[in-house]
């Protein structure tokens, strides 16, 4: 009993300390990973072109004492003071009148003068009825905000349409006559014959 007592007392001190096993903890680690790397979300990083519009052109201050004229022509439509001449032109675009373009500046006279609201549409002799209908919706109102908060804004709602004045060849485009006296301008009197108020003649 004595012997077997000192056996294992000898043997507990001869014992040797355990070892951590490296390799099965590195197995286990990469196995980890591995499953991490598969089932992770990455997130990814898109780089978008931005085609930014160029600086605003600086537009034209309006007269005071404005009468407001948007003249449509072939190639453009022009707004116009009637006493001063052309305040600002709105070039084609690839789709047609550029009416997006024309809703901008009539936005900005209608901030130097928010209480008017006359404005009078000039047309050449072959303009489109289409075309009439859609500059008179866009000078007289403009969408604000998207969506189902889109709301309308007066700009001039109270509109006239005449004939647009035919410019000179070669010359710059002049400011229109007034819409009620286009009429009257294409209107000749006629001279009575020469022979009712001569000598002699009979009455």
């Amino acid at each position: 009993m004595r012997r077997s007592y000192q056996y294992r007392k000898l043997e507990r001190h001869s014992r040797k300390p355990a070892q951590l096993l490296l390799v099965p903890m590195i197995d286990i680690f990469t196995v980890l990973v591995t499953f991490l790397l598969m089932t992770a979300v990455f997130s990814r990083t898109v780089i978008l072109q931005l085609n930014l519009p160029p600086p605003q052109t600086e537009f034209k201050e309006p007269p005071p004492g404005l009468q407001l004229e948007v003249m449509v022509q072939k190639d453009q439509l022009l707004v116009a003071d009637r006493n001063s001449g052309p305040l600002h032109a709105v070039p084609n675009n690839a789709q047609g009148y550029d009416y997006d373009g024309l809703v901008e500046y009539l936005k900005f006279v209608k901030t130097k003068f928010p209480e008017k609201t006359e404005a009078s549409i000039l047309l050449e002799p072959d303009t489109a009825y289409d075309t009439l209908v859609q500059v008179m919706d866009h000078v007289l109102v403009f969408e604000a905000g998207e969506g189902v908060n889109t709301v309308q804004a007066e700009l001039f709602p109270d509109i006239s349409i005449g004939d647009a004045p035919a410019p000179a060849p070669g010359a710059p485009p002049v400011a229109a006559a007034p819409a009620t006296a286009a009429p009257v301008a294409h209107v000749a009197l006629a001279a009575p014959p020469a022979t009712a108020t001569g000598k002699g003649a009979r009455p």
